[in-house]
């Protein structure tokens, strides 16, 4: 079981920094659930870790993980399944507008929403497919 959290908690920090270049209101989402989950634990074990690039995660509640309670492993557990879907996700939209994303966006540093930005600026050139898939997973252009 000891091995399983592990696994779980490095998972999270991984694609939490996955996200962390692609998707911010995901990642902002997942955090909160998980702050709401463990809101005991990271008091008492990570009030004193700098938060930031998987710190908590990895270092704090990864050195405590067998002191976390039922809610707080809960919480963790579905983090990294709300991470695994959202990561497919981007990968299906990533792969659905790779060549948009190359015709239109390749002088775009990814991050920060800026890919987004650039498929919006130029939604009318953009293939029906990729449109469907940013349909297909709810991306808001603005």
């Amino acid at each position: 079981m000891r091995k399983m959290k592990s696994f779980i908690l490095m998972g999270i920090a991984m694609g939490a920094l996955v996200l962390a270049t692609t998707n911010a209101w995901a990642l902002e989402n997942i955090a909160n659930s998980v702050k709401e989950g463990c809101n005991k634990e990271l008091e008492s074990y990570c009030s004193n870790v700098t938060p930031g690039e998987g710190r908590v995660l990895a270092c704090c509640l990864y050195a405590h993980e067998d002191k976390l309670s039922g809610r707080c492993e809960y919480a963790l557990y579905d983090a990294a399944a709300q991470l695994e879907r959202a990561i497919g996700a981007l990968t299906y939209l990533a792969n659905e507008c790779k060549a948009d994303l190359q015709e239109h966006c390749a002088d775009i540093k990814p991050g920060e929403g800026r890919l987004a930005a650039c498929l919006k600026k130029n939604e009318e050139q953009i293939s029906p497919r990729c449109q469907q898939a940013m349909e297909d997973v709810k991306l808001e252009l603005k």
